[in-house]
């Protein structure tokens, strides 16, 4: 397996993990107590959960980005057109390192968030953006690069 390959792997099955999380948060505060415990560490304001309509809509777009570096990658067929998939790649990618990056120059600084938010970011919310929007680009100019070689 190419590296371009197995990092689409990974990137795809960790967003679609975290599409599947924020899929049952439309239900459950789980893996927290409660609404309010839920909303100290995964949102760091306010004491109530999402409605569950944008926890639905978060995971839908998770589970997008997750076909689209599937597919840029080789792991399963690619459908519609390759200039718009290759849009959303760019768009997924750009968003994910913008919210790596703007999450460790922002969130406790310009924007303020509870304590425990703000360490529940440092060592994972941001890091995690920012390793997926990097694997996504990876997968994205990788195979621009392959596919536009001869064989």
């Amino acid at each position: 397996m190419s590296a371009v390959k197995a990092t689409g792997v990974a990137v795809s099955a960790a967003m679609a993990a975290v599409g599947v999380l924020h899929a049952v948060w439309a239900v459950t505060p789980w893996p927290v107590r409660d609404p309010k415990e839920f909303a100290e560490t995964m949102i760091g304001e306010g004491d109530e959960m999402p409605p569950p309509v944008a926890c639905l809509a978060v995971a839908g777009m998770f589970g997008t980005a997750s076909y689209l570096v599937a597919s840029e990658a080789g792991v399963v067929p690619a459908v519609g057109p390759k200039a718009l998939r290759r849009l959303g790649l760019r768009t997924v990618s750009g968003v994910m390192l913008g919210r790596g990056i703007g999450g460790l120059a922002l969130f406790g600084t310009v924007i303020g968030r509870t304590d425990r938010f703000l360490r529940m970011d440092r060592r994972y919310y941001s890091p995690l953006c920012l390793a997926l929007g990097a694997g996504t680009a990876l997968v994205a100019g990788r195979r621009a690069g392959a596919a536009d070689r001869p064989q």
